[in-house]
């Protein structure tokens, strides 16, 4: 796997170098001292995955990563001094397509193993997402609704059908956090549809996705709990590293299955675990992300007469999960996000 390295302190390259390279299928290809510099390196010699800075002279990390993604796409890791601190900036990286962020690992310090350990375990999920292998997709094949409880009787599903609020089921990835404020910038304050997001984003973060998404959009946006329901009006946003489902009874649960599934939490487990249990037909929308997590589970949604939406290859920052949902013939339409907000603002007449 090619890594390339941008960073302006020379200690912090010096650190990252010696943590990349204890994985002998790691080569680190080139270095950068600031976000231009990456960009014209990347164009010359792209690697897999790039270790980000944010904070740098000339053109810090953010810029470095819009650039870089409208030019020369590859992943990108955000690795700073502290993601904790940077939180608005490691967020304005993800827009434009950064995948995950960590904090730089510090050597020669009590907690110098766990740091660089932190940091190999982000690089390792990234390469499956940057390389899937067909192992990767029969996990997601595999899956299955994950609650063993007892079924809902057909009175109990008839029960359930008639409470069930109208829902929208969203999925995005890579540039996802732009994608979905504008999607759901649109809806106003009293909407009568619940709104459930997946987006890939390590729950260190998700907290912050919620504060920032509360930021730019009308509806309240709250992290997903499990046991509660989906409410009209309200958008819950997953927010674990297991994987978000809905059980037989309509309320919410986490499992960790499929374990090994590198898209944590997973569209696809979401979206056919709607497919098995939701009692009536909803919108399902596939947003810009690597890889094909939730081609399948929106593939499943249509076949049981669900609206769903796979937003354009021109609009994406990465067409990868919505190209698979197309290649599946799973959308029913192909729309931009700003095309996907209009559609979703006028279900509220129709429903």
């Amino acid at each position: 796997m090619k890594i390339a390295i941008v960073n302006d302190l020379a200690i912090a390259v010096t650190a990252l170098r010696k943590v990349v390279q204890t994985v002998p299928e790691y080569q680190v290809v080139w270095t950068a001292k600031d976000g231009a510099e990456a960009v014209a390196r990347c164009a010359e010699n792209r690697p897999d995955l790039i270790l980000m800075d944010l904070l740098m002279p000339v053109m810090d990390g953010v810029e470095a990563t819009r650039q870089i993604m409208k030019a020369s796409p590859c992943g990108i890791l955000v690795v700073t001094s502290s993601t904790d601190k940077h939180v608005s900036r490691v967020y304005e990286a993800m827009c434009y397509g950064a995948l995950d962020a960590v904090d730089t690992p510090v050597l020669h310090t009590s907690d110098a193993a766990q740091s660089a350990q932190a940091l190999l375990t982000k690089i390792a999920t990234l390469r499956k997402l940057i390389k899937p292998t067909s192992l990767t997709r029969s996990k997601s094949s595999a899956f299955s609704s994950t609650d063993s409880s007892r079924k809902p009787s057909s009175l109990e599903r008839s029960t359930l059908s008639s409470t069930a609020p109208p829902i929208i089921a969203i999925g995005s990835s890579t540039g996802g956090p732009k994608a979905l404020a504008t999607v759901l910038s649109k809806l106003p304050i009293g909407f009568n549809a619940a709104i459930a997001v997946v987006q890939h984003v390590d729950a260190q973060f998700s907290a912050g996705l919620v504060s920032w998404l509360n930021q730019q959009i009308n509806l309240p946006v709250r992290v997903a709990r499990a046991g509660e329901s989906l409410e009209p009006g309200t958008v819950l946003v997953a927010g674990t590293n297991d994987h978000l489902y809905v059980k037989p009874d309509l309320t919410l649960g986490h499992t960790r299955d499929p374990i090994d599934y590198p898209y944590r939490p997973s569209v696809d487990v979401f979206f056919k675990s709607l497919a098995d249990h939701w009692t009536r037909r909803g919108t399902a929308v596939l947003l810009t992300g690597m890889g094909r997590d939730g081609a399948e589970g929106l593939q499943a949604l249509r076949d049981r007469g669900w609206h769903t939406i796979a937003q354009s290859k021109e609009s994406c920052v990465v067409y990868g999960m919505p190209k698979a949902a197309v290649e599946l013939n799973a959308a029913v339409e192909v729309l931009s996000p700003d095309a996907i907000a209009t559609t979703l603002q006028g279900l509220k007449s129709k429903r």
